[in-house]
């Protein structure tokens, strides 16, 4: 049995290096001898020598080879004894049998037991192992701190090499040290003096971790040391420094897990947080090397180790893959590739691949970092935007060359050029370092006349070779030189005032802009008139319009169609003749009186200095008649004395003169009239003129002190008491005359919009000035509205000055000082007032704005306010305006409407405290408000919605209607309308809504509310029932006719009843059919109403003359007792009377009145008051009428008084009396006796209970025809009833007399729609009856009390 020694050293080996020649082919194996303890040396040598033998028996050439010996111990005893005898053995040894030489014998290797399987193996000194296993080695465990010992690495048993070899640069650890970086965690609270490394604490860790990190890797391949460089927080963390060779993952994750061996355990250190940081191992590249936004950059890292996993840095952010990212990593390669596509500025900075690879003892982490820079690719043209010519022959000689260079040369730059246009002119591509070329061929022909203006694109497109891209564009316009003409509708002569029109065409229509100017000597005036020129595109056509030549239009008309920077141009030149202005005529006189046979002084004048040689003539009655001329003064007159014969009638006469310059084109002054009077006794007759006592006449305002010889207006004078006397004087004052001649040269001036702004200055400057003569002349404040009308027409820009001195002009006019003048315009029906207003509204409606704004203006009396409506309004427009006596108004238009506007149109409201109540308005209506004006510079047809919201001034007022100023109404007058406008009343405030756009304000009537309801009920109930007692009156005469009417006093009486209830039944339905339409709002043609008002005036007086007609019967069978008159003559009379009469009255009155348009009132349909007095036809009849039945009542009681047997004792008067009583309680309201009330109505402020009783009284007259001029006849009682009986009618009658009286109604001038304003007859019945006969009776004594029953 082997020993236990023997047995622990079985893997006990030595590798002997033996050096020696042996010839080739020979088969040398390495080979063992076991040295056995018990054998000794007997053993060893002769399988020594047997093996010699062996090697001698070869016949080898003698080439040198190095042997690998491999000894195997069983018992380790032997170790130095081997190693010793393998020192001494004497060298060279000669094997002779074989021819080998062994020339040296080495021990390079030793390998221990170590565990069951494996081996420590040791290198001897002078060698090493290969570097091809210098990885793969692993230290042996050591449980010494002992650095001396010798570092063994674990093999595998059985072990087959390689071994080690002679120590070389190559051999493994000989090469250059590396430092390894390395932390590992202490798991222990951080201390303050382990950031001191002169601490004792300090000092004491970094020892006793130094002494373990050399002791764990010593072994490590060419370990030099293990230093501590600091500690960090974070629990402990200790940085340290490893210079070792070249050691692999698992040789330094192996040394790890030996450290916590040689180190304390109360250090706590973690063995599982060792980590190596490696920056210089990894190989990073980055493609391409000049980068360029758009590029397709990658970044490729590489290293010589294993990993885990990569990961990738931009700064401290991770990169994840994604749409511009993608990551490829390739472990087998050993490499990871970031891939950027696409790439921008913002991708410049630093890049970091991170690999990781990690074990339970040790973790490494390899890491690179590069920095990259992104680049713009500028490409920058030649040109953005260039304008060509294209039948310009300098650049169809020359063409045009385009050109796009980078700011970097590019080997691999690639080059396109792309047209894209409406004109195709192609080129040639030209390359040249970093510029590219493309010279461009023009011709004539490739852009014609309606392609002028076109654009081509040529865009530049070069790449980088590595993805990037860019292109750039220029936009080439193609422009053509127009073909433009140019002619005058007058040739190239037109006189002063006339009109005339220059028209220029061009071939080309899409130009950008068409300018006018005129030159005229040193002097060019720009045609700045927008009103005069009218552009189109197709064709392209452009027309300046001259309404009224002056001298400031003569010269060269140029006209350029300008389309970019290209000016085609062509002109005319203008002569304009003086001729004078029909107002610059002064004519004398304006109207007067002439004789017959009588010369007659008549005169033309002019300006002096604006004489030139013109052909005068007069023309009178359309004979022409030869002048004489003569200067007076500043003035060059022109006389004629008129003598008319033709004498036979007074007649009006026409005379003016005409002046015709040298190219025979003529004015004609205003017409003189001429009144001629044939035979009348003439009052005053001296230097002004001649005429009748009242007859007026018309003076020029002449002053030829004045430069220009006379001022406009007129001087009225009057024939009072054979003198003339200045009745009315209209002539302007000198400044007002000048500002009107300034105005007038002005907006027919070429640079109108140039000079407006000075000309308002001065228009505000003297206004006030002439503040005093203003107020006291309508004439010169008439002039100042038509000059605002005037200059209103001109465009301005919204300079607030201009604004100021507009509206400032406007409120002075309308100050409370001019309200007399004012009241003279507008009796005078001369749409002053309407005109002041529209020429607010076309001045703020013109107003260019300036800079996008439309300041903010205010005046006394007048205030302004506007916006420029932009692109993407998001807000309402609100304005606010406050009057000086703190009434207010509120103008909102929403976001929604004002979003339909087009962009940079305006809206401006102005708002005027004064204005409203100088415009005409009706009776009872006030303007109780101020007066707003909005207007819109965009032109819309569909409804605009605008409320407003207005304070009330008269908070007694009530029923507020919303109006606007309609000025196309009463003839284009203007008058306020309320179509299109709804009111709201909440309290002190009216919301007018309106879907329109102009002047609004809100009209009030005072309360009067109450009077009208009633007055309406009592007059519509009454006339109906009135309508239906009339109807019943009717039906009954027709029923008993044939037994009422046996006499012929009878038949007349009720022919006459008859024919007053037919009357006022047709009047009353005429009546209550138009008062109906009229208080419910209903619109009315104005034939309509004319016609209702002649039926309702003829029908009425009807009814009057009816009652007259009874009322003269009477008085006629009473009076008249014994005289007797026909059946026949009497109806004849009665007839003419009762429609004669009022059809002659009707009739007179439309046709003296419809003419002057003044025949109804405004309101209502019935005769007008105010302006004709058209109600007197019907006032005087009616009080005519009713003053004689008042005679005929007075004779009709007389008679009844009068005793007819006797004296009458006290019991007869009493009865006569009582009788006297109840005539005058019947025929009162049967005779129009309440024609009192009706009277006192007229009276103002008079007590309502008037017009109450009045309208009760007047409205029931049919129901008293019916009671007392009917139903309480006795004798239609007894018809009736005989009637109802089938009796036969009773012959026999008691003596009776009956008085039937009837008066008329008079309608009052109080308004229709309010109540029944009309005076009504009225029937009565007074009946005295007497059971005994008369003794003194006659036949026409029966006759006429048969009247009375």
């Amino acid at each position: 049995m082997p020993s236990s020694t023997t047995t622990g050293l079985h893997c006990l080996f030595l590798l002997v290096s033996a050096c020696c020649q042996i010839p080739q082919g020979s088969n040398f194996y390495p080979f063992s001898y076991v040295i056995d303890s018990t054998l000794g040396q007997e053993n060893f040598y002769p399988e020594m020598q047997r093996q010699k033998r062996n090697m001698l028996i070869l016949d080898l050439p003698l080439p040198e080879y190095t042997f690998e010996i491999e000894v195997s111990l069983q018992d380790s005893s032997y170790l130095e004894q081997i190693k010793d005898y393998f020192k001494n053995i004497h060298l060279p040894i000669n094997i002779s049998n074989v021819q080998t030489t062994v020339s040296n014998i080495s021990i390079t290797t030793v390998c221990l037991p170590s565990g069951e399987n494996s081996s420590c193996c040791f290198c001897e000194n002078g060698y090493a192992w290969p570097s091809t296993v210098c990885s793969d080695v692993m230290p042996c465990p050591s449980l010494s701190l002992e650095p001396a010992l010798p570092c063994g690495y674990m093999q595998k048993m059985p072990f087959y090499g390689p071994y080690c070899e002679p120590q070389t640069e190559e051999s493994c650890g000989m090469g250059e040290p590396i430092v390894m970086h390395m932390s590992v965690r202490l798991d222990s609270d951080f201390q303050d003096d382990l950031k001191d490394s002169s601490s004792l604490l300090y000092q004491k860790y970094k020892v006793d971790l130094e002494k373990a990190f050399n002791a764990s890797y010593r072994c490590l391949p060419g370990f030099v040391s293990a230093t501590v460089t600091g500690f960090n927080p974070g629990s402990v963390f200790v940085n340290f420094e490893v210079r070792t060779g070249a050691a692999s993952f698992t040789q330094v994750g192996e040394s790890n897990r030996a450290v916590p061996q040689f180190l304390d355990s109360s250090y706590q250190l973690n063995q599982f947080t060792f980590t190596r940081v490696i920056t210089n191992q990894t190989n990073f590249t980055v493609k391409p090397s000049n980068i360029f936004e758009g590029d397709i950059v990658r970044l490729t890292c590489e290293i010589n180790s294993t990993f885990a996993n990569a990961t990738w840095y931009h700064f401290d952010q991770t990169i994840s893959a994604g749409s511009r990212y993608s990551i490829q990593t390739v472990l087998a390669s050993r490499r990871s590739i970031l891939k950027i596509t696409n790439v921008t500025t913002k991708d410049s900075g630093s890049y970091s691949c991170v690999f990781i690879m990690s074990s339970l003892y040790h973790t490494e982490i390899y890491n690179a970092t590069e920095t990259i820079s992104v680049f713009p690719l500028h490409v920058t043209p030649n040109f953005e935007d260039i304008d060509v010519t294209c039948n310009s022959p300098e650049v169809q000689a020359k063409g045009l060359l385009l050109s796009c260079c980078i700011d970097r040369h590019l080997t691999s730059l690639k080059v396109s050029w792309k047209v894209n246009g409406a004109i195709n002119i192609t080129g040639v591509s030209i390359l040249s370092g970093n510029c590219t070329g493309y010279q461009l061929n023009i011709n004539e022909s490739l852009c014609p006349p309606d392609k002028s203006g076109a654009v081509t694109t040529y865009t530049c497109e070069m790449e980088t070779g590595h993805g990037a891209r860019r292109a750039q564009s220029i936009r080439v316009t193609y422009l053509r030189k127009a073909h433009v003409t140019i002619s005058s509708s007058t040739n190239s002569t037109v006189s002063e005032g006339y009109g005339f029109n220059v028209t220029c065409k061009s071939d080309v229509s899409s130009y950008d802009s068409i300018s006018w100017k005129i030159q005229s000597g040193n002097d060019t005036k720009t045609v700045d008139c927008d009103m005069c020129i009218k552009n189109s595109k197709f064709p392209a056509v452009s027309v300046l319009t001259v309404k009224s030549a002056s001298q400031d239009w003569r010269g060269t008309y140029i006209c350029t169609f300008s389309q970019k920077n290209l000016d085609s141009s062509a002109n005319i030149t203008i002569e304009v003749i003086s001729l004078p202005l029909k107002q610059n005529i002064l004519i004398d006189p304006i109207a007067t009186s002439i004789q017959c046979q009588v010369p007659h002084a008549l005169e033309c004048c002019i300006s002096a200095k604006t004489v030139r040689d013109y052909r005068v003539t007069f023309v009178v009655q359309q004979n022409e008649f030869q002048v004489e001329r003569k200067k007076k003064d500043n003035l060059l007159c022109y006389m004629y004395n008129h003598t008319e014969k033709e004498c036979d009638k007074e007649k009006e006469i026409v005379a003016y003169c005409k002046f015709i310059n040298r190219i025979g084109q003529g004015v004609d002054s205003e017409q003189i009239r001429l009144h001629l009077m044939p035979g009348k006794k003439i009052s005053c007759s001296d230097s002004l003129g001649i005429g009748t006592e009242r007859a007026l006449l018309m003076k020029p305002c002449c002053d030829v002190k004045n430069p220009k010889g006379f001022t406009r207006g007129n001087i009225t004078y009057q024939c009072i008491n054979s003198s003339w006397k200045v009745a009315r004087n209209d002539c302007l004052s000198g400044p007002i005359n000048d500002l009107l001649g300034i105005a007038e040269s002005l907006v027919s001036s070429p640079e109108a919009k140039a000079q407006l702004p000075s000309y308002l200055a001065q228009l505000q400057e003297q206004t006030r000035k002439e503040l005093t003569t203003i107020n006291n002349s309508s004439a010169n404040l008439g002039a100042i509205v038509t000059i605002l009308d005037m200059v209103s027409s001109i465009p301005v820009e919204a300079e607030e000055p201009t604004m100021q001195n507009f509206l400032s002009t406007v409120d002075l006019i309308v100050d409370d000082s001019t309200t007399e003048a004012w009241e003279d315009l507008n009796k005078e029906k001369t749409q002053q007032s309407s005109l002041l207003l529209q020429s607010v509204e076309n001045f703020s409606l013109r107003l260019q704005p300036l800079n996008n704004t439309i300041p903010s203006v205010s005046a006394n009396t007048v205030q302004l306010q506007g916006v420029v409506v932009k692109e993407n309004n998001n807000t309402d427009y609100n304005k606010n305006f406050r009057s000086t006596k703190n009434l207010t108004v509120n103008v909102l238009i929403s976001e929604t409407e004002i979003q339909t506007l087009t962009q940079n149109s305006t809206i401006v409201s102005v708002m005027y405290s004064k204005l409203g109540h100088i415009l005409p308005r009706k009776t009872f209506e006030y303007v109780n408000g101020l007066l707003i004006t909005t207007t819109l510079s965009s032109n819309r047809s569909q409804k605009f919605d605008v409320n407003m919201t207005f304070a009330k001034k008269d908070l007694s007022l009530k029923m507020p209607k919303c109006v606007f100023w309609n000025f196309t109404l009463n003839n284009h007058s203007g008058d306020w309308d309320n179509h299109g406008c709804t009111p709201t009343e909440l309290g002190d405030y009216v919301i007018c809504s309106c879907n329109h756009l102009t002047s609004f304000s809100i009209l009030m009537s005072p309360d009067r509310s109450s009077e009208p309801i009633v007055e309406n009920y009592i007059s519509f109930i009454g006339l109906a029932i009135s309508i239906v007692s009339l109807v019943v009156c009717i039906i009954i005469e027709s029923l008993v006719w044939k037994y009422v009417t046996n006499n012929t006093t009878s038949y007349m009486r009720h022919v006459c009843i008859l024919n007053i209830a037919t009357s006022l039944l047709i009047a009353d339905v005429w009546f209550i059919v138009t008062a109906s339409l009229t208080d419910q709002k209903q619109q009315m043609s104005r034939d309509t109403c004319i016609m209702a008002t002649f039926f309702i005036h003829f029908f009425y007086l009807c009814v009057f003359f009816w009652m007259l007609s009874l009322g003269l019967i009477l008085f006629y069978r009473l009076v008249f007792i014994l005289h007797n008159t026909s059946k026949t003559a009497q109806k004849a009379v009665a007839f003419c009377l009762g429609y004669v009469c009022p059809f002659v009255i009707a009739v007179t009155t439309i046709a003296v009145t419809l003419p002057k348009n003044s025949y109804t009132r405004k309101d209502v349909c019935w005769l007008n008051w105010k302006d004709s007095k058209a109600l007197l036809a019907f006032v005087i009849p009616a009080l005519i009428i009713v003053a004689t039945n008042l005679f005929i009542a007075a004779v009709v009681i007389i008679k009844i008084l009068r005793p007819t047997i006797g004296d009458r004792s006290s019991g007869q008067e009493r009865k006569s009396l009582f009788q006297i009583g109840k005539s005058v309680a019947i025929l009162t309201p049967l005779l129009g006796l309440t024609w009192g009330f009706g009277l006192a109505t007229i009276i103002k402020n008079s007590n309502p209970a008037f017009h109450i009783l009045f309208s009760l009284l007047n409205a029931l007259q049919g129901l008293f025809i019916l009671v007392f001029g009917t139903l309480w006849d006795k004798k239609i009682q007894e018809a009736l009833l005989k009637r109802n009986s089938s009796s036969k009618w009773s012959s026999q009658q008691s003596k009776s007399s009956s008085l039937i009286l009837v008066t008329p109604m008079l309608a009052m001038s109080y308004p229709f729609s309010r109540t029944f304003n009309n005076l009504c007859g009225k029937t009565g019945k007074y009946r005295v009856s007497s059971s005994e006969p008369s003794t003194s009776s006659t036949e026409n004594t029966s006759k006429a009390y048969s009247l009375l029953n």
